[in-house]
C-alpha cells in the first residue's frame, strides 16, 4: 500500500539551463578593466588580486560589445569622460535578451518532465538584472505555450538567493494540491552592469558574474519519473546587523552592485546553527548544493562541515565554467549534481542545498536523489542520511 504522504511530497522532475553566445575568457575580462582604470594603481593592484583568487576561468555575456578590444568595449572605456550605456540602455539589453534565453531554457526543463505546457498550473519567474513591463513572465506564457489562466508569480530584485526560495515557494504550492505543475524560470544578465571600477570593492561584481538562464519543473514525486531530487524540509533565516554587507541599487549607469569581502567570515558565525536546525540532529547527507557566490563563500562551508573536495565540486567547476549567475547558478550546481550522480549509478543519497542573498539572507533546503521512484517512498525515507 502506498505511503499517503508520498503524493504530497514536491520533486525537481525535470531542469533546463541555457547560456548567451558571447564567451568571456577571465584574463580577457582583466585586460577591459585594466584598460579602464590603467590610471589608478591601487584599483589595478587589487583587480589583480580578485581576478587571480575568484575562481573563475570562464563566464558568459549576451552583450556582444564585450568582445570588443580592450580599451574599445562601451561599458569598460579606456579614457576618462568615456560615455558608457545608460541604465534604460542596459534596461533594453535586459528586455531583447532575456526572453528567448529563459525560453530556452524552460522548453529544456517542461521537455525533461515530459509535461505538455498546457499542464503547467503555476509559472515563477525570479530576476533581479532587469525590469520591464509587460514583464518576463507574461511573455513566456506566449513563448512557452502555457495556458492563459496560468498563476503567474514574478519574484524581482532578491539577489542570489530568489533562485532556491522560488524552489521552495514551488514546493509548497504542489503539496498543497499534487496536481499543480510549477515552472520556475530565474534569467540573470549580470554582466550589462559592469562599469568601470570606482573603488576595490566594486571589482568583486566584474570579477565573477556572468549571464545564463535555468529553469525547472516542480511536481508531485508520484509522477513516476527517474533522476528526480525530492524536497524536503526548508527553511529561510535573515542575518541581524547585516544589511550594509549586499548592496544592490539601481544608478544612472546601470546597477551598482557592492559585496562585502567580509561575508564568507559572516557566514561561519550563523550557517552551523541553521544546519543543524535543518538536519534536525541528524549526520550530515553526503551532497551539498552550495551556490557559488564567490570562491570564498565554497571554501567556508566546506571548511565550516568539513565537507572533501568532491562535495563542493559541483559549486567549484560552475563557479569556474560559468561564474556566479545570481538567482540562476543553484540549478546550474543542481544539475551538475545530478548528471554526475546517474553516470555513477547511484540509486538514492540525501543533500542540503544553501544560497545566500541580500539582508543577509541565506535559504536551505533538504532534498534526497532517487534514481527509481517506483520504490516505496516509506522504505526510501527510512534509508536517509547514509
Amino acid at each position: 500500500m502506498k505511503d499517503p504522504n508520498y503524493a504530497n511530497t514536491a520533486a525537481i522532475i525535470g531542469i533546463g539551463t541555457s547560456i548567451p553566445p558571447y564567451r568571456l575568457e577571465q584574463n580577457e575580462v582583466f585586460h577591459r578593466i585594466e584598460a579602464s582604470c590603467k590610471k589608478d594603481s591601487d584599483v589595478m593592484r587589487w583587480a589583480r588580486r580578485i581576478f587571480r583568487q575568484c575562481g573563475v576561468d570562464t563566464r558568459y555575456t549576451c552583450e556582444p560589445d564585450f568582445q570588443e578590444e580592450a580599451g574599445s568595449c562601451r561599458y569598460l572605456p579606456d579614457h576618462d569622460g568615456g560615455i558608457v550605456p545608460t541604465t534604460s540602455e542596459r534596461m533594453e539589453v535586459y528586455r531583447k535578451a532575456s526572453v528567448p534565453l529563459a525560453a530556452q531554457a524552460a522548453r529544456e526543463a517542461i521537455a525533461e518532465a515530459k509535461l505538455d505546457p498546457s499542464s503547467i498550473t503555476h509559472l515563477m519567474t525570479v530576476s533581479c538584472t532587469g525590469q520591464f513591463l509587460p514583464g518576463l513572465d507574461t511573455l513566456l506564457v506566449k513563448e512557452l505555450g502555457l495556458s492563459l489562466r496560468i498563476n503567474r508569480i514574478p519574484l524581482i530584485f532578491q539577489g542570489c538567493s530568489a533562485g532556491l526560495k522560488a524552489i521552495q515557494l514551488a514546493k509548497g504550492i504542489v503539496e498543497s494540491c499534487p496536481s499543480h505543475n510549477v515552472l520556475v524560470v530565474c534569467v540573470e544578465l549580470c554582466t550589462i552592469h559592469f562599469q568601470p571600477p570606482a573603488s576595490r570593492e566594486a571589482l568583486f561584481g566584474a570579477s565573477f558574474f556572468g549571464d545564463g538562464a535555468s529553469a525547472c519543473v516542480i511536481s508531485s514525486a508520484a509522477s513516476g519519473h527517474e533522476h528526480i531530487f525530492e524536497l524536503g524540509k526548508g527553511h529561510s533565516v535573515l542575518i541581524p546587523e547585516s544589511e550594509d554587507e549586499m548592496l544592490w541599487k539601481v544608478g544612472d549607469h546601470g546597477f551598482d552592485l557592492y559585496l562585502s569581502p567580509a561575508i564568507p567570515k559572516l557566514l561561519k558565525t550563523f550557517l552551523r546553527e541553521e544546519v543543524e536546525l535543518l538536519s534536525e540532529g541528524r549526520a550530515l547527507p553526503p551532497l551539498w548544493a552550495v551556490h557559488p557566490g564567490g570562491r570564498g563563500i565554497v571554501d567556508a562551508v566546506q571548511e565550516m562541515f568539513q565537507l572533501d573536495d568532491s562535495q563542493v565540486a559541483y559549486s567549484r567547476n560552475i563557479l569556474k565554467n560559468f561564474g556566479n549567475l545570481s538567482s540562476a547558478t543553484i540549478l546550474f550546481v543542481l544539475k551538475e549534481m545530478r548528471n554526475n550522480l546517474i553516470e555513477r549509478g547511484t540509486e538514492q543519497a540525501d543533500g542540503v542545498s544553501l544560497a545566500f542573498g541580500p539582508g543577509l539572507t541565506a535559504e536551505l533546503l533538504s532534498f534526497t536523489y532517487v534514481h527509481n521512484v517506483k520504490k516505496p517512498y516509506s522504505a526510501r525515507r527510512d534509508a536517509t542520511y547514509v
